[in-house]
Order: C-alpha cells, then sequence, then structure tokens
C-alpha cells in the first residue's frame, strides 16, 4: 500500500476546503497532502498513525497537521456503521499555508502564525481550554458565509498560536522524504501491523513480506523510521491499549490479551515505559478528567 497524495480542490467560492466525514467517509488510507490540515475528531476511538508517531485518539482530539506531513487514522468498527448512534464523525479543513496571500503572511503581527504553521510540520495535538475553543470554532465554520470562514481559520490559528497549548507529535528526526519502493516497503509493514498486533508477530515474518532477512530487515526499518520494529509494535499494541482502557469495560487482563500479550507482567512494564503510568492509574486520570468537564 503506497503512502497517497491527495490535494483538496476547494469550490469557486471558497481558497480553502471545509467538510464534515461520517461513518464510512471518515477512513483513509496513509496519504499525505501539500495543503495544511486542522482535523476535528468526533464520536470515535481508534489508533492514529502520524510521521512516525504512533498512539491512540479519541473524541474531542484535535489535530493540525503541517504540509506533507502523513498520516492515517484506524478506527473501531463500530464507528463506521452509519445506523449507529456513536457513528463517527470528524470535522476537516484543509488549506494552504499561503491561503492569505505571501504579503499579508509577510506581516509581523501574522508571524507567530507563520511559526506555528512551521512547527506544525511534525504534527500537533491541542490541548486544554484551546482544544474546545478550536473545537467549537470549526463546528460554527461548517455554517458560516466564506467570508466568515475565512476569518474564523485565522482566528483559530492565532487562539493556537497565541496559547501554545499543545504538544508535537512526529520527533524532530522524522523525514517523509522516501521514495516511492521505501513507501510501498513500509506502508506493507504498517498495514500488517496494524491487522495483526493483537497476535504474536515474529520478526521473521515481517522481513518476508518485503523480501528480507530478518537481520537486514532490522536495519532497514530502523534506518527509515528512527525506531527499531519492536518498538514500533509496542506503540502499536500500547496506543490500542489506551483505547481499549478509556473506551470498553475490560479489565487490565483482558485489555492486555486483547492488544498481544500473553504475559501481563510484561504489559504493564511496557504500558508504563511509554505512558509513565500504569493502566489502572491511566483510566482512573481519564474518568476524572471527564468528571471534571461536567462537574
Amino acid at each position: 500500500m503506497k503512502a497517497t497524495l491527495k490535494k483538496a480542490t476547494p469550490n469557486p467560492e471558497h481558497s480553502f476546503n471545509i467538510h464534515k466525514d461520517i461513518g464510512h467517509a471518515i477512513l483513509s488510507a496513509w496519504h499525505y497532502h501539500p495543503e495544511c490540515e486542522l482535523l476535528v475528531v468526533k464520536r470515535t476511538y481508534g489508533t492514529c498513525l502520524i510521521g512516525d508517531h504512533v498512539g491512540p485518539f479519541k473524541n474531542g482530539d484535535v489535530f493540525l497537521f503541517g504540509s506533507n506531513l502523513p498520516h492515517t487514522f484506524r478506527c473501531e468498527q463500530k464507528y463506521l456503521e452509519s445506523d449507529t448512534e456513536k457513528v463517527g464523525e470528524t470535522i476537516v479543513i484543509l488549506f494552504q499555508n499561503n491561503t492569505w496571500g505571501d504579503a499579508f503572511l509577510n506581516l509581523p503581527e501574522i508571524s507567530p502564525i507563520v511559526k506555528l504553521l512551521n512547527t506544525s510540520k511534525l504534527g500537533l495535538r491541542l490541548k486544554g481550554a484551546t482544544r474546545r475553543k478550536v473545537g467549537k470554532i470549526a463546528e460554527e465554520m461548517l455554517n458560516e458565509s466564506p467570508a466568515r470562514k475565512l476569518i474564523s481559520l485565522l482566528s483559530a490559528l492565532e487562539i493556537i498560536a497565541a496559547s501554545k497549548e499543545y504538544e508535537i507529535i512526529s520527533s524532530n528526526g522524522f523525514n517523509p522524504e522516501v521514495n516511492s519502493i521505501d513507501q510501498n516497503r513500509i506502508n506493507t509493514i504498517f498495514e500488517y501491523t496494524f491487522n495483526n498486533y493483537h497476535k504474536k508477530v515474529g520478526l521473521e515474518d515481517v522481513a518476508a513480506l518485503i523480501n528480507m532477512g530478518k537481520h537486514s530487515f532490522c536495519r532497514y526499518f530502523k534506518s527509515k523510521t528512527k525506531k527499531t520494529y519492536i518498538q514500533f509494535l509496542m506503540e502499536v499494541r500500547i496506543g490500542n491499549a489506551c483505547r481499549l482502557l478509556l473506551e470498553e469495560e475490560f479489565n487490565m487482563t483482558e485489555v492486555g490479551y486483547a492488544c498481544g500479550y500473553n504475559n501481563i507482567s510484561h504489559f504493564y512494564h511496557q504500558f508504563k515505559t511509554l505512558t509513565k503510568k500504569n493502566p489502572m492509574d491511566y483510566r482512573y486520570n481519564y474518568l476524572k478528567t471527564e468528571e471534571k468537564k461536567f462537574a
């Protein structure tokens, strides 16, 4: 599966694209596009792959992706069915770096936004009040006039730039510039891992997918992703474990088994290595945060 180049073409009344995706429309292959993207997640959970980052995403998350940053979001099947009450939904805003024109972007007052867009090349996940404010702006933009949409987008970016309430997602060493052969190989590995993380995954089996020996594969994967395949597999498994802890009524042992761990002590160890919390604390902290929202 090759990373797909996608380009949004706005209609004649707009200089950028904003739309809502529902159900199966929220699915996308591993892809990139020259436009920046502001993404608001609604009523869905899953695992995201953004640059070299793997982790869970959830309802209420808001992301900002810079130009040409590869990404994909893998949702649970139940959020893709349009006849359910919990059908998944996202708001997608795609815009060029120079939507407002080069002269406008050279104004000193706009320099924080220019800096923000440069930082977003590694992907940003918004936090706190900024996440809620920007999510609300995006929701309102769907029904605004063309001129108001443009003003609202600039306002959302100004809020993000001023607050700096965000975390950078990909590592500084991430390099999306890979040739088509490498991209095909890496995406074959990604697809296999996403589909089989809950099973026993052998290095020999993964290496065979791209016609390599185990040792050559390990060197190759690390050279392209800046991490070992074992680390990547761990991130996929723990990312899905985080999702299950927040979404389902599974106990800790059930979550570990569902994510490919036959040794629960090993599951606890890897979970704490990545999240700095044990699974019970992770769930408890999330539930307490949700209670405060509605208090």
